[in-house]
């Protein structure tokens, strides 16, 4: 963008654009959003369709893999009397998976959710019609042929990929395109886990980027079709049901969540990192990455044969850990078994969620901890630790709060889960710099920041930013007159020359160079020009009143980096504003954060201090 010349198009100037924005509120709520909440509705139905058949298929695999017969009864993989040959289940699924990575699409490799959040950064929320379909059928096989993941991270790009279909097929923009494709993913999981509350807020914490009516609308309606219909479909849940604890949580048992969280915090760190160390060392081989998910197969198959529980989804596993079941060699075979078997598969590249496994994770170590933390009842510790670790793990831990006691509907625990979950989010955000999720992100070059706050430019208005012009021009002048007014010194670095009447209204604007020109062909013609006749009327304007952010939304509009301030309703002008006057706004941002001071002095406290500014 050009800074010497502005207000530069004639058909760029003429007229004042005036955005919905300018009608202030609390938000801006277009009324497309009317549009997309329809189209959620079906978004949701196809989303709990995809659950159910993603479900069905994971045992068909499981049976056909493990028990030889075509059937789509729920059955644990861990049940089989295969023995020793158990361990070509998972190589020959992970087999199968290679190839149709390789020969269908490379987009269903992986947890899921990061490539639904790369789709929605960088693909213009587009996703492949067949990853709809080949994504949930790897997955199938990938769970049901062992592999230690959950049904949730598939679900979820299978619903976001339905919700994005549905969106190519109509008008709309990338925006509108991200909603829908969030709604399809909020509805999978909501389906998945009878749980529409966690899934709304699973997408707000990490898919939509933002908090806003166009968005929550559609999602929440997606998300509660999808939780209707799971319970036809599926059965109306919870999926771990609790024994309910008692209603007053003393003292004690409050600062056990907290440490509880802190521990499960540290925990994540290693557990996040163990999937791109292996990542990392299959990456070292010296064959395609087809062939790694087969490797990694041999890894789980062997884990599977000395702990059977670690294989497959581990729905029911964590079902009894939160019920109470804290076997010593139950907790360990999951924190040393599953967690190496998952680690091992999720790095070679093959198909399957993370929530599933951390969840296990989680829920194994709060287990373990209740050998040490005061007895607070059945499953009580398993519970923080399930709802911490995937606080710590994902950066969720809104949801990480409201999922676990969804799953349990053991409501009397939300406050040692809001202990617990803000406990290991506070570790992992201060000790790692990406989520487990992210990391996927930012080893493709991208940069993913999850922090909401208020935009700065919502906080300043024109008025408080613009300057008093150098020099004015009198509409009623000469060509000559103008031209001498902006000769001076004075006014030398003021680009844009506003041109008022004798009561101080605007009537246009003219650049200095375009003064400069006219002036010289004027001059060598010899003729008086009357500045009317070159200022261009009619200019485009920032209102005095207009927020920061409106003024900037029509600086990239319109392609001007300054613009005259004017007097709401009668069109005084009262000054110039500029882009690098918006950096006011930004800089008054920075200061409320780096500005320290003392504004309260109490006796025996030491005397107030002046502020301090720290370096950022």
């Amino acid at each position: 963008m050009n800074n010497v010349e502005d207000q530069r198009d004639g058909n760029k100037t003429t007229g004042s654009t005036k955005p919905p924005q300018e009608k202030l509120g609390d938000f801006y709520v277009p009324l497309s959003v009317l549009r997309i909440t329809a189209l959620a509705f079906p978004i949701g139905a196809l989303a709990a369709l995809a659950a159910l058949v993603l479900l069905r298929l994971i045992a068909l695999f499981t049976n056909i893999f493990y028990f030889g017969r075509f059937s789509a009864a729920q059955i644990d993989p861990g049940q089989n009397h295969l023995g020793w040959l158990a361990i070509l289940a998972p190589v020959i699924g992970g087999l199968i998976v290679g190839v149709m990575a390789r020969y269908g699409s490379d987009r269903i490799r992986g947890h899921g959710i990061p490539e639904a959040i790369e789709s929605i950064l960088l693909g213009g929320s587009r996703i492949e019609p067949k990853v709809a379909v080949l994504k949930p059928l790897s997955a199938a096989i990938s769970i049901g042929s062992g592999g230690p993941f959950g049904a949730e991270g598939p679900i979820i790009v299978t619903g976001g990929a339905f919700g994005s279909m549905i969106a190519q097929m109509f008008h709309l923009t990338s925006a509108e395109r991200k909603t829908l494709l969030v709604a399809g993913a909020a509805a999978g999981m909501a389906a998945t886990f009878a749980a529409p509350i966690a899934s709304v807020l699973l997408a707000i914490e990490l898919l939509l980027f933002e908090r806003k009516p166009r968005s929550i609308i559609p999602v929440a309606v997606a998300a509660a079709t999808a939780a209707l219909l799971r319970q036809y479909l599926l059965g109306p849940g919870p999926i771990f049901p609790a024994i309910a604890h008692a209603q007053l949580i003393t003292p004690m048992a409050l600062l056990g969540s907290v440490v509880a969280g802190i521990v499960c915090g540290l925990v994540s760190i290693p557990l996040s990192n163990s999937v791109y160390y292996f990542e990392d060392l299959f990456g070292k081989l010296p064959v395609h990455w087809m062939w790694w998910p087969a490797m990694g197969g041999v890894i789980v198959g062997i884990g599977g044969l000395f702990f059977p529980q670690a294989l497959g989804v581990g729905y029911d596993i964590i079902g009894e850990l939160v019920k109470g079941d804290r076997m010593l060699h139950l907790v360990l075979g999951i924190l040393i078994v599953k967690w190496l078997i998952w680690a091992v598969a999720l790095g070679s590249g093959t198909s399957g969620g993370v929530l599933a496994p951390v969840m296990m994770i989680g829920a194994a170590l709060g287990g373990l901890m209740s050998y040490v933390l005061p007895d607070m009842g059945p499953g009580f510790w398993a519970m923080i630790g399930l709802g911490a670790m995937l606080s710590g793990t994902l950066r969720v831990p809104m949801t990480a709060i409201v999922f676990t006691v969804e799953e349990t509907h053991d409501w009397n625990m939300l406050l040692p889960l809001l202990l617990g979950c803000v406990a290991a989010y506070a570790v992992t955000t201060i000790m790692l710099r990406r989520s487990i999720l992210t990391e996927k992100v930012a080893r493709r070059g991208y940069h993913v920041s999850s922090e909401y706050a208020v935009d700065p430019l919502e906080l300043l208005y024109a008025r408080e930013v613009m300057e008093p012009p150098a020099v004015i021009l009198p509409a009623d002048s000469t060509l000559d007159l103008a031209a001498e007014i902006a000769s001076t010194d004075a006014t030398r670095n003021q680009r844009l020359l506003p041109v008022v009447d004798e009561l101080g209204l605007l009537e246009g604007v003219i650049t200095r160079g375009e003064l400069q020109t006219k002036y010289k062909e004027a001059h060598a013609a010899g003729k008086t020009v009357s500045l009317r006749e070159v200022m261009r009327a009619r200019p485009v304007v920032a209102e005095s009143d207009d927020p920061l952010r409106v003024v900037v939304n029509r600086m990239a509009e319109t392609g001007l980096t300054r613009m005259p301030v004017v007097q709401p309703g009668n069109g005084k002008f009262l000054g110039l504003i500029s882009l690098d006057d918006l950096l006011k706004a930004r800089s008054r941002h920075l200061e409320e954060e780096q500005r320290r001071e003392q504004t309260l002095w109490l006796p025996y406290l030491g005397p107030a201090r002046s502020s301090v500014k720290t370096n950022s």
